[in-house]
């Protein structure tokens, strides 16, 4: 016993309580390999010859169509109506909006494996965190996604929109990007939407297979945080080691206590035991892909059939600080180092049939995203009680998407066209067994194992003369979360087009939409304590064990140790739901040569409620007409000019409306909903020039200005005096938004070089630039306040906004510049390119400091600095034994920036919330197509 004690806790504690880059038991090497070889990418076929001239003429028409499925768009309508514009690519033509699209092609070039990064590419996009999508600073609640012109739910406790890092780009035949708002989609439009369409019917058979390997010098063979789990995590999968018994899952029906044997019952060391591994595996990905396609007749059916499957690490040593002073003093400053081992396997199955001009396509996609986490945060400085601090996680989120969806587009003869979608949509996210555990090292403590602690650089710190659990009340010294959220989404949508007989193109459109959507989440929190309740941890000496051996057998029976159920902010459940109808009008015409006006309203009502466990409920049921208007100039051959006037609006989220308490596993904070917020509406202008020199050459210029009435706006405040800062939301009084972009795409064939080499060769330069300015609006208008405080002679739990904001700060997420810029060579004869790509993001807003609710005054805000970030993506193609073969190499963020979001003070003093360095990574893949 005695020896067990002493191994625990100087592994435990020498090693890991200030210094997380040398920490306990080794796991014994990486995570188990699979037994075969990983399935693979799918090939982007190569340019064909004659693509670098500019000539429309000298290329397959074929080559120019982008595959687009989203309603009521019809490739041919820009043809009839846009009699000037020959050279202006059938995707801008047929819509009178403003688009971006990213064709297969595009996306091959930027390399990347997943959407949301081929997206970064877009003028005026940008995405924080883990795949979410901001259109010009505006936050993900403003962008919303559609799987060919169907919504998709989000697996995301903490939002609606969808995550689009969990799509590999292989199954995506293109994305749009609409940037002004038209009728035929839903009304909550605030930056954009980004419609994605599958690939549907092949133009031949094929068979396709690759795989890539890819080392991150911040992370591959060096030191990690991993634990046990289950023998299928490597695949992200549990085997039944999470499995939630009844017992936890019935607790608060009940006393919300957990006796000691039914507390043995739980999974112990594979889920509690943290352990370091030196020497983190390499990343791999790998895909296989099918297409079929059948001529019956005059009309052709295709099936589309794609696997993927990835598994990457990522490591974080990141600082992390707080301070409650005015002045910048520093309260915490904590070292942490996270593991994230994530693991995703999609699946695809498309099946279409074309006959005549009419499509039928039935599409189901699978996605299935998993986080393992391992954590170890070591606070070198720490106040209460004074001393050192080590605290440690252990995580699991698993997240899955599954979708199927029947979309037919008809059109009957040339006036009338139909097209019908029906879509069911399920997502789940489950995190059972979020263990923590606290420990304590205090010199003035005289119980226990004296210890030397190490700084992070290595070199001697404090000595404690002993280590034990935290058994504050504010932070009992171990705890298990089990979490669940289900979603469910209806959805049907027909749109119909008649195009009249008259003298001049003239065209009315009408449709119908229904979208039904149900959640439920759970969050079970559990706080371990000894009979003696009130948070209390063992005596001495089991408050000296490491996690495991503190929760084995004989240890809870010594201590009597129990389970509480506890829900320290809010509801441990809810259910919520949103449904909606809406119709629209829109008609569209030539009114005089070469002016095109597209005029429309919506008219849309919603139905959205939460009801917390034992809580009303609170509902939003509002109704909205919403015009939309787009005059389009066509006055060359290749130029024209758009202007655009529209209302729109933004619902608050499930997660902002339920006060139930989330972490966000991406930037480690802690989120609380609020239920009094209300919708937003926002009132859009934009204008923009669009010159098409050449194909697939352009110069675009354009400028915008939104304003939103009652936005929703995060706020940072603290529930306790060492309580770490949490997020809430409220609404303010309004907010404005304005800025421009400008986007170059040139061509410049190396012909006159008077080389072989460059003969089929070409210069790339696509580069655009996008300024933002926005501003909120705080006064003394009463707003929804965090604390449910009543203040200022307001209602019941409302405030003056300027409690919580200060008047002209920016809107959160909003960068002021964004730049992108990719310089290549390429072959437009065969598959060869070397792309160089640059991105720049500016300062922006990652979540407010503490609000001024105490009235001692504000914090300052948590600002993100993004930076300079530069990518080297080559792509070679040649032929073996019979098939086409692509060789690929990735260098990724050869800068080396550094991520990191601070606080600065008056007098300079700069507080870090997150600060770490990201590793540079690069890539090698191989596919092929037979």
């Amino acid at each position: 016993m005695h020896k067990r004690l002493a191994y625990g806790t100087l592994l435990l504690l020498t090693s890991t309580l200030v210094a997380p880059a040398a920490l306990a038991q080794t796991s014994g090497g990486a995570a188990p390999a699979p037994a075969t070889p990983p399935p693979a990418a799918t090939p982007t076929p190569a340019p064909q010859a004659g693509a670098a001239t500019g000539d429309a003429a000298a290329s397959d028409p074929a080559q120019q169509e982008t595959e687009v499925s989203s309603p009521g768009y019809d490739a041919s309508a820009g043809e009839d109506i846009v009699v000037v514009g020959r050279n202006i690519p059938n995707t801008v033509r047929a819509t009178a909006q403003v688009i971006s699209v990213l064709s297969s092609d595009d996306i091959a070039r930027t390399g990347e494996g997943d959407i949301a990064g081929a997206l970064t590419r877009v003028t005026g996009l940008s995405v924080v965190g883990n795949g979410f999508v901001f259109v010009r600073g505006l936050g993900d609640r403003y962008s919303s996604s559609l799987l060919n012109g169907s919504p998709l739910p989000s697996p995301e406790p903490l939002r609606r929109s969808v995550p689009l890092d969990i799509f590999p780009t292989s199954i995506v035949g293109s994305a749009l990007v609409q940037k002004t708002y038209s009728v035929n989609y839903p009304g909550e439009f605030g930056g954009g939407v980004i419609n994605l369409t599958t690939k549907a019917i092949p133009e031949k058979n094929f068979i396709s297979a690759g795989a890539s390997i890819s080392a991150d010098t911040a992370t591959t063979s060096e030191l990690g945080y991993t634990y046990g789990g289950g023998d299928a995590d490597w695949i992200g999968f549990d085997d039944g080691t999470r499995k939630v018994p009844a017992f936890i899952r019935n607790a608060p029906k009940g006393s919300g206590i957990i006796p000691t044997d039914q507390v043995a019952q739980l999974t112990n060391a594979n889920t509690t035991l943290l352990q370091r591994n030196n020497q983190l595996p390499a990343n791999w990905s790998g895909e296989l892909s099918s297409g079929t396609v059948f001529d019956i007749g005059a009309d052709r059916l295709g099936v589309v059939a794609s696997l993927s499957a990835s598994n990457t690490f990522r490591t974080r040593s990141t600082t992390q600080q707080d301070s409650v002073s005015q002045d910048g003093t520093l309260r915490n400053d904590y070292q942490t180092l996270l593991t994230d081992n994530r693991i995703v396997a999609n699946a695809l199955i498309g099946i279409g049939y074309q006959f005549g001009e009419n499509t039928i396509r039935a599409t189901t996609v699978y996605i299935h995203d998993t986080l393992k986490q391992g954590r170890g945060s070591s606070a070198t400085l720490y106040n209460n009680p004074s001393g050192l601090r080590f605290q440690q996680n252990t995580n699991w989120f698993e997240r899955q998407l599954v979708e199927g969806q029947l979309v037919g587009e008809f059109k009957f003869n040339d006036a009338v066209k139909l097209d019908l979608r029906g879509a069911y949509a399920n997502s789940k996210r489950n995190a059972p067994y979020e263990r923590q555990f606290d420990y304590l090292c205090s010199p003035t403590t005289t119980t226990g194992l004296p210890i030397t602690v190490t700084d992070p650089n290595g070199s001697e710190g404090a000595q404690c003369n002993g280590a034990y659990q935290v058994t504050q009340r504010f932070s009992p010294f171990a705890s298990i979360i089990f979490s669940a959220l289900k979603e469910d989404l209806y959805s049907g949508q027909g749109d119909l087009t008649y195009k009249l007989d008259s003298e001049r193109p003239f065209t009315l459109s009408t449709g119908y939409y229904y979208a039904d959507t149900k959640r439920n989440s759970t969050r079970l929190q559990f706080n371990y304590q000894t009979d003696r309740g009130g948070g209390t941890a063992p005596g001495y000496p089991y408050n000296l064990l490491r996690p495991d051996y503190l929760l084995s057998v004989d240890s809870l029976n010594a201590n009597n140790i129990q389970l509480q159920f506890s829900t320290p902010l809010g509801a441990y459940a809810y259910d919520a739901s949103l449904e909606i109808h809406a119709g629209y009008v829109q008609a569209e015409a030539e009114a005089i040569d070469g002016v095109r006006a597209t005029i429309g309203v919506r008219y849309e009502t919603a139905d959205e409620r939460v009801t917390p466990i034992d809580s009303p409920t609170t509902r939003l049921n509002n109704e909205y007409f919403l015009p939309a208007s787009t005059l389009t100039w066509n006055f060359a051959t290749d130029m024209q000019l758009r202007a655009s006037a529209s209302k729109t609006i933004s619902r608050p989220q499930f997660r902002e409306l339920a006060p139930q308490q989330f972490r966000d596993p991406d930037s480690d904070r802690l989120f609380f909903g609020n239920p009094l917020l209300r919708d937003s509406k926002l009132y859009n202008l934009e204008a923009r020039y669009e010159w098409f020199f050449a194909r697939d050459q352009r110069f675009t210029l354009g400028g915008f200005y939104k304003r939103i009435d009652n936005p929703v706006e995060q706020v940072g405040f603290y529930t306790g005096a060492d309580d770490r800062l949490q997020t809430g939301f409220t609404n303010l009084p309004s907010a404005r938004l304005y800025g421009g972009e400008v986007e170059v795409q040139k061509f410049f064939p190396l012909d006159f070089l008077k080389s072989d080499f460059f003969t089929t060769r070409r210069a790339v330069l696509i580069a655009n630039y996008t300024y933002t300015n926005s501003s909120i609006t705080s006064d003394a208008q009463c707003v929804p306040n965090v604390l449910n405080q009543t203040l200022g002679g307001c209602q019941a739990g409302f405030g003056p906004a300027a409690t919580q904001f200060r008047d002209g700060a920016p809107l959160t997420g909003q960068s002021d510049h964004l730049v992108n810029v990719q310089l290549g060579i390429e072959d437009t004869g065969s598959l060869s390119q070397l792309t160089l790509l640059f991105n720049y993001a500016s300062d922006r807003v990652t979540n407010r400091g503490p609000a001024n609710l105490s009235g001692v005054g504000f914090q300052p805000d948590i600002i993100e600095k993004p930076g300079i970030r530069l990518d080297l993506v080559g792509r070679q193609g040649f032929e073996v034994l019979g098939g086409r073969w692509e060789l690929k190499a990735e260098a990724r963020n050869l800068t080396g920036t550094r991520y990191q979001e601070s606080q600065t003070f008056d007098g300079g003093n700069q507080v870090f919330i997150n600060r770490y360095k990201q590793g540079r990574v690069f890539t090698l893949g191989v596919s092929t197509t037979f």
